[in-house]
C-alpha cells in the first residue's frame, strides 16, 4: 500500500528510495539521545510519483534532458525551466493532500513550518547535492503548505541540480523528490558545524559558523559568519564578523531581512561555552553516523536544535593504520606525475611491483614517514631529499614538525629510529666515470628480459597465468631496483645538483645545467616524442591519408588506411611508432589506464599538430640544435672557469660532471619505460582471460576486473565465484575518488597539507612555483586536463596539471610548461631540460588561476609566472 506521508519515527536507515536522504538523517538523528530536532513529518516519493503521473509531457521532456551533457548550458535552461512550469501546475492529487492535511493537523496547523526538499540523490557518502533543492522558511497554512510542496516537487529540476547530476552520473528518472515539513524554529542564532575542518579536512578541528537569527542569510552569502574552532573541548581560534542584519522570521508569514542595532553587531552569535557545546553535540552526531558530518543548526531560548546533517564528502579518506598512533604519509602520486585516482587492479600492482607496502586511501597510495621523522638522522635526510626534489614536500613536512604536537621525537638507536629507519644511503658511480657502455648494458638487459616475457606469457592461462605473473614481478622488481641501475641515474642527478649549485657560486649562472643537457643519448621519452615527427613525415605528403585523419573517430581507423593514397606507408609508420611505445598513456603507473596500442585516436590530434606545424627532418633539427646549444654553453662555461683562480683545476671539474650528466641523464627514463613494457604485457594477458570471465557470465565486460585486485582476480578464477555487488560498490567509490584532490603530506589526523614556497619578491599576482628548466618565455596560456583535447599551436605554453611520459609528442609544439604537480626530477622537467622548454612545476591551482588562451610571461630560471593583460 501506498504512503504519501512518514512520521520522522516511522522512518528507517533503508528507506532513501522512499523519503530520500535528508529526511533519513534526520529520522536517524531524532532517536539519538541527548539530540533535539524540530518535529515533523515527509511526504513520500510515492506522492511525488503520484502527482507526476497527471503529467504526460514530463516523459517526453525526460527524454530529450537524458540526451544532454554538462556542457549544453542553455538547452539544460530550457529544458528544467518547461520541467518545473509542467510540475508546479499539477493541482497536488486529492489523496496526497488530505494526508498532508491530516498530519498537519496532527501537529497544529496553526504553527508555521519550514518546507524542504529531500531527493533520493541528495545527502549521500559520495554526493551532497547540498543546495541544489529548494526550502522554505516559515510558512503558515495548509493552502501554502501544498503550494511549496509543489514547488519544492520541482525543485527537483532546477538547472543547478540537473548540471549537478550530469556531473556526478545520476539518471535524472531514477532520483525521485520528497518533501519534509517541520515545525518551524525561531532562531536567536543559526549556522553549519562541520566535525572536521574544511579548510584543513582535520578530523581534530570542528569548524562552527554562526549568525544571528535564521540561517537562512548564511546559506545565502548575505552576511558574513562568526567563525570558531573547537579542539578536544576549547576553543582554539576565533574570528568574530561585524553583523549590520538578520533574517529573520516575519509575524504573519514567510521571513525578511532586520537591521541591528550598532551596538550589537559586533557581539558573537553563540559564547565560547556555547560553541563547546555545540562541538559536544557535533561529535555525538558524527559517531552516530560514522564519518564527519556536515550539520546545521539553529539555537532557540538558550538550546540548541539540529535540522539537517549530511556526509562531507570532500575530505579526503585517511588511509586505515591499524592502530591509534600518529602517522604523517606522503603521497607517492606527486612523486609519480600521477595524482589521479587509480582502480584496485592498479593499486594492487603498484603495491607488488614496490618493495614497500604501502598505504591506500581515496584510490591513491601514500608512504607512511613516521618513523622517518621520529629520528633526528633519518629526519634531516628526508628533509633533505624532498628539498632536493620537491621543496613543497619539505615545506609540508616542516609544517607537521614545527607544530610539536603530532610526531615524537625518538632517540637515535631507539625504537623507530636507526637503522630501521634510516635513509637508505645514495650510491654514485666513480667521479671520473662516464663510460656510455654501463647504459647501453643496463638497456639490453632490460629489452631481453621484456622479449622473454612477451615469449613466455603468451601460452599462460588460468591459474597458471596469476603464479606465472607473480613469478615475473620479481624479475621486473630486481630490474627496477638493481643497484647499478640506480647508480647510473643517481650519479646524473647528483652531477646536475653539482654543476648547478657550483657554476652559481664561480659564475653567478643559474640553472645552467638546463642547457648543458639538451639533446643526451639514450632518453627513451624524449627520443619518444621526436619520433612522432618521423611519424608526420612520412603522412604529410599523402592528402587523402591528412583528410582521412582529420574526421577519424573510431580506434579501428588504422585498418582503414591501406585503401587510401599513401596508406600503407602511413599505416606502416603508425604500426611501428606503437609496437615501441604503445604501451605508453596518460597516468601509465595505472595498469588499467587504456594504452596508446589500444586507442591510438589518442596521438591522431598530435599527428596532425606535427604535419601542420613543421617541415620535414624537424625530429633530426630539433635534435642537433639542442647539441649544439649545449656544446656552446659548455665551451661558454670553461673559458670563463679558465680565466679564474684556479680555473683549470675548476674547469676539469665541470668538464667531467657535464659528461656525467651527458652520458647518463636519460637513463632517467629508461627503468619506467622497462615497467610500462611488462605492465601492458601482463594487462593483454589478463585481458584475455577476462574474456573467458565474461564468456561463463562471471563479469559483463572485460573491464571489470580493473575493480578488483590482483589477488581477488586470482581468487576469482580459482573459484569462480564473486559477490555480485563487489564491483558496483568499487565502481561507485572510484567515482567518487575521482573528484578528491589528494595533498603532498597527510597525517592520521586528516590534514591535508600541500606546502607553500617561500620565495623572494616577486612581481605583484606572480604565481610561484618550482623552476626546473630555465628560460624566460612569453605567449598563449593553453590549460589541457586530458591529452585527447591537445589542441596545441607551436609558440602556446601547455597548463596542466601533471605531464607523464605520454605528454612527451607534445612538447616539440610547445615553447613552455607550467604543472600543478612535479619536481626537479620527475619525468617532466628531465624531458623539458632536453628539449630546453622553460618550464615552472609544482604551481599550486595553476589551471584554475591561469585561463586558457590568456598571454602569461613564464619565468622558468627563476620560478614565477606572471599573467599579462
Amino acid at each position: 500500500m501506498r504512503r504519501y506521508v512518514l512520521d520522522f519515527q516511522e522512518i528507517g536507515p533503508g528507506q532513501v528510495a522512499d523519503v530520500g536522504g535528508k529526511s533519513v538523517a534526520l529520522a536517524q538523528l531524532s532517536r539519538i539521545e541527548g539530540v533535539s530536532v524540530p518535529v515533523g513529518f515527509c511526504v513520500t516519493t510515492d506522492a511525488f510519483q503520484r502527482n507526476l503521473a497527471d503529467a504526460s509531457a514530463i516523459d517526453g521532456l525526460l527524454d530529450q534532458l537524458a540526451r544532454l551533457g554538462q556542457q549544453d548550458g542553455e538547452a539544460i535552461r530550457a529544458l528544467s525551466a518547461e520541467l518545473r512550469r509542467t510540475i508546479q501546475a499539477i493541482t497536488v492529487p486529492d489523496e496526497v493532500a488530505t494526508e498532508i492535511r491530516r498530519a498537519l493537523a496532527g501537529l497544529g496547523e496553526h504553527l508555521a513550518f519550514a518546507v524542504r526538499s529531500s531527493a533520493t540523490a541528495e545527502d549521500l557518502p559520495t554526493a551532497s547535492f547540498a543546495g541544489q533543492q529548494d526550502s522554505y522558511l516559515n510558512i503558515v497554512g495548509p493552502a501554502a503548505i501544498l503550494e511549496r510542496v509543489s514547488a519544492c516537487w520541482a525543485s527537483l529540476f532546477t538547472e543547478r541540480a540537473v548540471t549537478y547530476r550530469l556531473g556526478n552520473g545520476f539518471d535524472h528518472r531514477k532520483v525521485k523528490m520528497a518533501v519534509i515539513v517541520q515545525q518551524m524554529v525561531v532562531a536567536q542564532a543559526a549556522g553549519v558545524m562541520f566535525t572536521a575542518d574544511p579548510l584543513s579536512s582535520n578530523r581534530k578541528v570542528i569548524s562552527i559558523e554562526a549568525r544571528v537569527g535564521l540561517g537562512e542569510a548564511l546559506v545565502a552569502g548575505l552576511v558574513n559568519p562568526d567563525r570558531f574552532k573547537v579542539r578536544d573541548g576549547q576553543v582554539v581560534a576565533r574570528a568574530l564578523a561585524t553583523k549590520p542584519l538578520a533574517i529573520r522570521a516575519l509575524p504573519g508569514a514567510g521571513t525578511g531581512e532586520a537591521p541591528i542595532e550598532p551596538e550589537a553587531q559586533g557581539r558573537p552569535a553563540v559564547t565560547d561555552t556555547q560553541a563547546v557545546q555545540l562541538a559536544q553535540l557535533g561529535r555525538k552526531i558524527e559517531a552516530h553516523f560514522g564519518r564527519p558530518q556536515d550539520i546545521e543548526w539553529c539555537l532557540a531560548e538558550d538550546h540548541f536544535q539540529i535540522v539537517q546533517s549530511r556526509p562531507i564528502t570532500t575530505l579526503f579518506p585517511i588511509p586505515a593504520a591499524g592502530d591509534q598512533e600518529n602517522h604523517v604519509y606522503l603521497s607517492v602520486g606527486h612523486q609519480q606525475m600521477m595524482t589521479d585516482a587509480m582502480k584496485p587492479l592498479g593499486l594492487s600492482f603498484w603495491q607488488l611491483t614496490t618493495p614497500r607496502r604501502m598505504a591506500e586511501a581515496g584510490g591513491r597510495l601514500f608512504v607512511d614517514v613516521t618513523r622517518l621523522l621520529a629520528s633526528t638522522t633519518s629526519r634531516a635526510g628526508l628533509l633533505d631529499a624532498m628539498g632536493h626534489s620537491d621543496p613543497l614536500f619539505r615545506d609540508a613536512l616542516e609544517t607537521v614538525l614545527e607544530r610539536g604536537d603530532l610526531i615524537e621525537t625518538l632517540p637515535d638507536g631507539g625504537p623507530g629510529g636507526p637503522p630501521s629507519s634510516q635513509l637508505p644511503a645514495v650510491e654514485t658511480l666513480a667521479a671520473s666515470e662516464t663510460d656510455p657502455a654501463i647504459v647501453e648494458e643496463l638497456i639490453a638487459h632490460n629489452q631481453a628480459s621484456v622479449a622473454a616475457l612477451e615469449r613466455e606469457i603468451e601460452s599462460k592461462s588460468g591459474s597458471e597465468l596469476f603464479d606465472f605473473i607473480l613469478e615475473d614481478i620479481q624479475e621486473l622488481r630486481r630490474i627496477l631496483f638493481d643497484p647499478r641501475s640506480h647508480q647510473v641515474f643517481m650519479t646524473a642527478i647528483d652531477a646536475t645538483r653539482w654543476l648547478n649549485e657550483h657554476l652559481k657560486e664561480w659564475l653567478g649562472e643559474k640553472n645552467a645545467a638546463d642547457t648543458l643537457a639538451q639533446s643526451v643519448s639514450n632518453n627513451v621519452t624524449s627520443e619518444m616524442g621526436l619520433a612522432l615527427l618521423d611519424v608526420a613525415d612520412v603522412i604529410r605528403p599523402h592528402a587523402d591519408v591528412v583528410a582521412f585523419l582529420q574526421q577519424v573517430q573510431a580506434e579501428s581507423f588504422l585498418d582503414q588506411l591501406p585503401a587510401l593514397a599513401g596508406g600503407h606507408e602511413s599505416q606502416a609508420a603508425i604500426l611501428a611508432f606503437l609496437g615501441q611505445y604503445g604501451m605508453r598513456c596518460a597516468g601509465e603507473i595505472d595498469i588499467t589506464r587504456p594504452r596508446w596500442a589500444e586507442r591510438p585516436t589518442t596521438l591522431v590530434p598530435v599527428i596532425l599538430t606535427n604535419i601542420r606545424s613543421f617541415g620535414r627532418g624537424e625530429a633530426k633539427r630539433r635534435f642537433e640544435q639542442g647539441r649544439q646549444q649545449s656544446q656552446a654553453k659548455q665551451a661558454q662555461i670553461l673559458e670563463r672557469l679558465r680565466r679564474m683562480d684556479d680555473g683549470e683545476h675548476k674547469a676539469e671539474q665541470v668538464k667531467q660532471k657535464i659528461a656525467q650528466v651527458r652520458t647518463f641523464i636519460g637513463y632517467r627514463e629508461y627503468p619506467k619505460y622497462g615497467m610500462v613494457s611488462r605492465y601492458f604485457l601482463y594487462k593483454q594477458a589478463l585481458m584475455r582471460e577476462a574474456q573467458r570471465l565474461v564468456r561463463t557470465k562471471l563479469l559483463r565486460e572485460r573491464e571489470e576486473i580493473f575493480y578488483l585486485s590482483f589477488q581477488e582476480l586470482q581468487e576469482l578464477v580459482r573459484t569462480s565465484q564473486l559477490d555480485d555487488q563487489t564491483i558496483q560498490r568499487r565502481k561507485q567509490a572510484f567515482r567518487a575518488y575521482q573528484a578528491l584532490t589528494p595533498p603532498r603530506v597527510l597525517t592520521s589526523e586528516g590534514e591535508a597539507i600541500n606546502g607553500t614556497y617561500r620565495h623572494g619578491d616577486l612581481p605583484a599576482g606572480a604565481l610561484v612555483g618550482l623552476p626546473v628548466s630555465g628560460g624566460t618565455v612569453e605567449g598563449r596560456a593553453r590549460v589541457i586536463l586530458d591529452l585527447d583535447q591537445a589542441e596545441i599551436e607551436p609558440g602556446d605554453i601547455l597548463v596542466t596539471t601533471y605531464t607523464d611520459p605520454s605528454w612527451t609528442p607534445v612538447f616539440v609544439t610547445i615553447k613552455g610548461l607550467i604543472t600543478e604537480v612535479g619536481g626537479l626530477m620527475t619525468h617532466g622537467a628531465v624531458v623539458a631540460r632536453e628539449y630546453g622548454l622553460p618550464a615552472v612545476v609544482g604551481v599550486e591551482n595553476a589551471t584554475q588561476l591561469i585561463e586558457d588562451r590568456q598571454r602569461i610571461r613564464l619565468h622558468g630560471t627563476d620560478g614565477y609566472i606572471e599573467l599579462l593583460p
